[in-house]
């Protein structure tokens, strides 16, 4: 599949000089690039690239590529994505032809990376490797993100398609509340919700089959993609994602026309069963250990992984080369990107998680450090706020205020109101806005709190009320500083002050 790519490449190459020659309009060509995992910024002078990583797996020979890719077209800007791929930014038109075409070679693919179509499968970023998960699901989806990957030049969706998989209730790709989601149960098999989303009307999945066989995935796709053909909306694009046929059908009906679907599937005749290999991890540790607050233990004896957040999700560029020098001759080591826009380095021996953890030391240094954020307005086409920047002012000084680790919850900020940054599942969430004072436009984000994705426990944030964007440091100064007064950790001070948290923003909330 990957050489019948290359064959699409010249016509996007001829496009997008015609772009850049100022012959085609930057939404024709949005309208175009997306199939081809490229976007122009904002600018309309340079562009992005996103590299899919099928369960944002990130093996030593894809890193490298991207680091060599880096160095060969000095690239200055990288973003690790709440939906586990890799962007790459501020790139010309023979920097992006280059690395689209040659990342092929490596099994990394741009195509369908934006646009109405499948997008990049999602997973438990330690799936295979996470204690107390309840079966690996990585093989399975990354067979799916194959499967999917055809989808790309067959009958058009009315807009993308979002699949994931989850290892444990953790829910950390977010399965009960995507566009598809196969959640792993404790018997070996998974449960299926579809429809859900996050941005405008956000819904959570609904249940839509239980205790499938894993080997059964690719028919519960199939249905999924010939029920949104079938029940999407073509005519409003902004109405054209899965969850909007819960409005139009109503739960009930979404949930009999998926079935419906999925009985034609099966009595189609077509085999799409799945014979996967299990993931193998042979390494054994050595003896050597490790502990840190970014050390997790695997479920593999003696080993460990690493956790890496640099901040924003944007590391240096450089990082990718210096990270693959570190773990180019460690054993079966290889890095899972993880939604929340960390990496982990996954199965290091004690004396190896060392070494990783002194070469990541540019990373978060507290759980507020770890806060979520999309790209941001400042490249974003569709953004309304530079949420890259807001995040590094209110680190910025949340540090000068020194409060403590624990003080402040990790929280995500989208520049707008697609939920790029999944603002509404955040503990503290932020979209962006614009508030008018005295006829004059402000710079202002809208707060969410006390969301939550944990499964069973799924709950979107509660919509407080608009803050300007230079108001939002003291907000989160003020709070940090009445939690660390109590002695507590945010979480366990929002058991009983979720009133007190509102008092605190209305002070900064514009009317």
């Amino acid at each position: 599949m990957n050489q019948e790519w290359k064959k699409e490449i010249p016509e996007f190459k001829e496009k997008t000089l015609q772009f850049y020659n100022g012959e085609m309009k930057k939404a024709d060509y949005k309208g175009f690039s997306g199939k081809f995992g490229s976007y122009a910024q904002k600018d309309g002078k340079s562009s992005m690239l996103r590299l899919r990583m099928a369960g944002g797996r990130l093996t030593k020979t894809k890193l490298k590529f991207i680091a060599e890719k880096i160095e060969k077209h000095q690239v200055n800007k990288a973003h690790l994505t709440t939906c586990q791929t890799v962007q790459l930014h501020n790139l010309q038109p023979e920097a992006i032809f280059d690395i689209m075409e040659d990342a092929l070679d490596v099994g990394i693919v741009t195509m369908g990376g934006g646009g109405d179509f499948p997008r990049n499968t999602m997973v438990s970023p330690l799936s295979g490797v996470e204690k107390g998960e309840y079966f690996d699901v990585l093989p399975y989806a990354e067979a799916t993100a194959d499967y999917l990957l055809g989808f790309i030049n067959a009958e058009k969706m009315p807009r993308k398609l979002k699949v994931c998989f989850s290892s444990s209730p953790s829910n950390v790709p977010h399965a009960t509340f995507r566009d598809l989601g196969f959640v792993a149960r404790p018997d070996g098999k998974f449960d299926v919700y579809s429809a859900g989303g996050l941005g405008n009307n956000p819904r959570f999945g609904l249940k839509v089959a239980e205790a499938i066989d894993p080997e059964k995935v690719l028919y519960y796709i199939c249905a999924m993609r010939n029920t949104f053909i079938s029940y999407g909306n073509y005519e409003q694009r902004g109405k054209a994602r899965t969850r909007y046929m819960q409005e139009t059908l109503g739960e009930e009906g979404y949930i009999k026309a998926y079935q419906e679907k999925l009985e034609e599937v099966f009595a189609s005749g077509e085999n799409l069963d799945l014979n996967v290999s299990p993931q193998i991890i042979e390494k054994k540790g050595d003896g050597t250990t490790a502990e840190g607050r970014r050390i997790i233990s695997q479920k593999q004896d003696g080993l460990y992984a690493v956790k890496y957040h640099p901040i924003g999700g944007c590391p240096a560029p450089e990082k990718f080369a210096q990270l693959y020098d570190v773990i180019k001759d460690i054993e079966e080591a290889e890095i899972r990107l993880s939604p929340d826009e960390s990496m982990y380095i996954i199965n290091l021996t004690g004396q190896e998680a060392d070494k990783v953890l002194e070469a990541t030391e540019d990373g978060a240094k507290t759980v507020f450090e770890t806060s979520v954020s999309c790209i941001g307005a400042s490249i974003c086409q569709v953004g309304l706020r530079d949420s890259q920047a807001l995040l590094h002012k209110v680190i910025e000084e949340v540090r000068k205020a020194g409060l403590k680790d624990g003080a402040l919850p990790q929280i995500h900020i989208s520049g707008c109101p697609s939920s790029c940054g999944t603002h509404q599942t955040g503990a503290i969430g932020f979209h962006g806005a614009v508030k008018v004072i005295d006829k004059i436009a402000n710079p202002a984000f809208t707060l969410h709190v006390n969301g939550c994705d944990l499964q069973g426990q799924e709950k979107m944030g509660e919509q407080i009320g608009v803050i300007l964007e230079k108001d939002i440091p003291a907000f989160l100064v003020e709070l940090g500083q009445t939690v660390e007064t109590a002695g507590m950790t945010y979480d366990q001070w929002m058991k009983d002050h979720a009133e007190s948290l509102k008092e605190i923003a209305e002070k900064y909330i514009v009317k």
